[in-house]
């Protein structure tokens, strides 16, 4: 029997069976429709065992606001963001113990720039309410005397083009299992406006279709090459699970390339031990639709 093999028997096996797995994938797409912090996983079931990590035995709480001028200069010394956008460190939110472990750095966007401050400052109130919540359950969750939880919060700047600049917030929750799910906030330079998937095709443009035909192709072509790597297409026994198309507003960001990556937390597409999965789609694919 073959890894793949292995792991999906252990899945159907010891953690989920086909029923539940629709159900928080229901579960799932209902929250990103429902508003900016319900990516959450906490309490959901998940498949896969991740181990949480360990703590060292000391304790610590520390709360840092962003005071440090070295901090902030060196963020905005990263190539095209001083100019337009500043990525800094608001504060960071660290405890370890044995059984409990923090590591929340929340990012900051600013700008000097006044088309831009209307846009900075939504993101900033976003990320503010989703890191508050995830910090909010930690410290409830530390009242489990029994339980474990690990939680990482992370920001990467991803693209920064003279068109676009991309932040990737990163989040992970554990708790004897664990998840990792993703935000993607675009900008567009040229407008100072958020982006959302549908803002870059014609109105009234079918782009989802050829999207979701290059993506089913993709995954078919990962697995074919490598036995480890499955995605929810062409399933036979659970033909409900197969991925059948993107939303008209799916999450995305826009590469250094300037083509479009179309992202899916994990459980979207595939098994939960595939992680975040990203597919990037060629231009030829999008360009009659494309603004």
């Amino acid at each position: 029997m073959s890894k793949l093999e292995e792991m999906r028997q252990e899945y159907q096996d010891l953690h989920m069976n086909a029923k539940q797995v629709e159900e928080m994938k229901e579960r799932m797409h209902q929250a990103k429709a429902d508003g900016k912090t319900a990516k959450r996983f906490q309490n959901k079931p998940v498949w896969v065992k991740v181990a949480a990590s360990v703590a060292v035995a000391a304790l610590l709480l520390v709360v840092l606001p962003n005071t440090s001028p070295t901090i902030s200069h060196a963020m905005e010394q990263i190539p095209g963001i001083g100019r337009v956008v500043k990525l800094v460190s608001r504060y960071h939110y660290a405890y370890d113990s044995k059984r409990h472990s923090a590591d929340v750095d929340v990012p900051e966007l600013k700008s000097e720039d006044k088309s831009l401050e209307k846009t900075t400052e939504e993101i900033n109130r976003e990320i503010e309410s989703i890191t508050k919540e995830i910090i909010e359950e930690f410290k409830a969750g530390m009242k489990d005397q029994e339980g474990y939880q690990d939680v990482i919060v992370k920001s990467e700047q991803i693209t920064t083009t003279p068109d676009y600049f991309v932040l990737k917030l990163i989040c992970y929750q554990g708790a004897g299992s664990g998840a990792e799910w993703d935000y993607y906030y675009t900008i567009d330079l040229k407008t100072g406006e958020r982006m959302k998937l549908s803002d870059l095709f014609k109105e009234g443009a079918d782009y989802v279709t050829p999207i979701s035909d290059s993506i089913k192709e993709q995954m078919r072509k990962r697995m074919k090459e490598d036995e480890n790597v499955h995605y929810w297409i062409d399933e036979e026994e659970f033909p409900q699970m197969n991925f059948q198309s993107i939303k008209e507003e799916e999450d995305f960001y826009i590469n250094d390339k300037g083509n479009l990556v179309i992202c899916f937390d994990e459980g979207d597409v595939a098994p939960m031990y595939m992680g975040c999965v990203s597919f990037e789609i060629p231009k030829d694919v999008v360009e009659d639709v494309w603004k």
